[in-house]
């Protein structure tokens, strides 16, 4: 069984900078884009960056030039580094993968960033 479990969530000042990981297990097959997405209160969950098997990256515009999105195949892991971080990035943070057809979640992991 396919298992997403994200870490590095916390409490941030704005300006900061904080690093998530995603750790994979269960796996049988490749994962093919693997991702990030976020959900603040009263909101929709969003996409906030995706890589994918080959090293293609996708960025929302709200993220874009302060973040980087990696992932390191040897241990299943994807990261994403957030830089200059805004009162505006608090919510909660998902980790996504994509295996063939079948889509699969984390837990999520809170970022709140004070002001």
């Amino acid at each position: 069984q396919v298992r997403l479990v994200e870490s590095g969530g916390g409490l941030v000042q704005a300006g900061g900078s904080l690093r998530l990981s995603c750790a994979a297990s269960g796996l049988r097959l490749p994962i093919g884009v693997s991702g990030w997405y976020r959900q603040a209160p009263g909101k929709q969950r969003e996409l906030v960056a995706t890589i994918t098997i080959d090293g293609r990256t996708n960025y929302a515009d709200s993220v874009k030039g302060r973040s980087n999105i990696s992932r390191n195949k040897v241990r299943d892991t994807v990261y994403l580094d957030m830089n200059l971080l805004e009162p505006e990035d608090t919510a909660v943070y998902y980790c996504y993968a994509r295996i063939r057809s079948a889509d699969y979640w984390g837990q999520g992991t809170q970022v709140t960033v004070s002001s």
